[in-house]
């Protein structure tokens, strides 16, 4: 990635007129692609992580619930 990065700066200082026509639009291509990859990765991580946590959550609810209710019935 970082590779490709560069080449696209080289690319952008090496053709300062030519870039607003399209020559290095094949990197900028690479590159959006990249980033849309590393998006989705790090959307499914943050996806599970919340499934996770809403686990945990709904645990914690049962566990309040319960203890709740026994409460109410020793009254």
């Amino acid at each position: 990635m970082v590779q490709i990065i560069e080449q696209f700066q080289k690319c952008h200082v090496g053709h300062p007129v030519a870039k607003f026509f399209g020559e290095c639009t094949g990197l900028k291509i690479k590159i959006d692609l990249c980033f849309r990859r590393e998006k989705a990765l790090k959307r499914k991580a943050n996806f599970q992580e919340s499934k996770k946590l809403e686990e945990r959550l709904q645990a914690y609810r049962k566990e309040t619930n319960e203890r709740d209710y026994d409460l109410t019935q020793n009254l």
